[in-house]
């Protein structure tokens, strides 16, 4: 049996100069073999990493992941798979930081499950995704579950294999009960009142100050999650609504079980039939987080009020 040609190592750094050293070298060693390159990290790691790459910054896919990858769930299908797809029959070479000093304690659990959930979503793919990881700055849990979500482990002493690794109990390990709002405003809906959930989202998203296309990606959020409920979900649903920490949440609940891991992480071709509600979800939505068990869904979106 072919070894998988996907690779998917963590780099603990320590440091800028660790940090630009490290990826320098493995775009460098890219371009040298002729690999189409991207660089998806925060801009302020842009920042130090552009100079340090000087004419060769030119070669290579630039990509701000505190914009692209604000909600996890995007980064799969809008950076990572889009980019190998337009190299299709190439091997790609990515850096991908996902996981970064900053992220809020609401966004990290789907980090974690969005960097184990690369290991099933590029099975047999010709790509190389290296993840940058602060080994100065980040929680000593978080390192823990980088070694669990990645086979390899990178640092200045070279590379080894993650002994650790397990990313099926990261994505289980993060598939919690959420914690009960203080005081939202909900309603129940079948197909007879499904618009009715959907102006109650508008309005809500209104009142927190909401206008043009973001007012809309809200209202068009509600109508996935609520059509999956009717098709998926046994007919029915509640949806609450509430602000918190300068987001406005949207949650969904249903008793639909979500089997598929990647649900809402693929790409769909605009060519072929099939529901691609989560996947808009995703890319509309500022975070999703999702807990699903046998007899019943609560998918939880985010948006940033401005």
């Amino acid at each position: 049996m072919l070894a998988d040609p996907f690779a998917h190592p963590a780099l603990f750094y320590r440091g800028d100069r660790e940090y630009v050293s490290a990826i320098t070298s493995f775009v460098r060693e890219g371009l040298a073999r002729m690999e189409p390159v991207a660089v998806a990290v925060p801009a302020e790691r842009l920042a130090v990493l552009v100079p340090a790459l000087a004419g060769d910054a030119e070669r290579v896919m630039l990509v701000d992941m505190a914009d692209a990858g604000r909600n996890p769930g995007r980064i799969i299908p809008a950076v990572l798979t889009d980019f190998a797809d337009r190299h299709d029959g190439e091997r790609v070479r990515i850096v991908g930081e996902p996981i970064w000093p900053g992220r809020s304690p609401e966004e990290y659990p789907a980090c974690a499950q969005h960097e184990a959930l690369i290991n099933y979503a590029f099975v047999g793919r010709q790509a190389t995704i290296l993840c940058p990881y602060d080994a100065e700055r980040l929680a000593p849990d978080v390192l823990s579950e980088a070694e669990r979500t990645h086979p390899v482990l990178r640092d200045t002493g070279g590379e080894r294999h993650s002994d650790a690794y397990a990313p099926e109990l990261v994505i289980t390990w993060h598939n919690r009960p959420f914690p009960e709002p203080i005081e939202p405003i909900s309603l129940r809906f079948d197909s007879t009142n499904l618009g009715a959930a959907r102006a109650l989202a508008a309005s809500q998203a209104a009142l927190a100050g909401f206008t043009g296309t973001r007012l809309d990606d809200v209202r068009l959020v509600i109508a996935e999650l609520g059509a999956n409920s009717l098709d998926h979900g046994g007919g029915s649903g509640l949806v609450r609504i509430w602000t918190d920490n300068g987001h406005l949440v949207c949650e969904v609940s249903d008793a639909g079980h979500i089997t598929d891991p990647l649900a809402g992480r693929r790409p769909v071709d605009p060519r072929m039939a099939g529901s691609r509600g989560l996947l808009i979800v995703n890319l509309l939505s500022d975070l999703v987080r999702v807990h699903t068990w046998a007899g019943g869904t609560v998918v939880r979106t985010y948006f940033a009020v401005t």
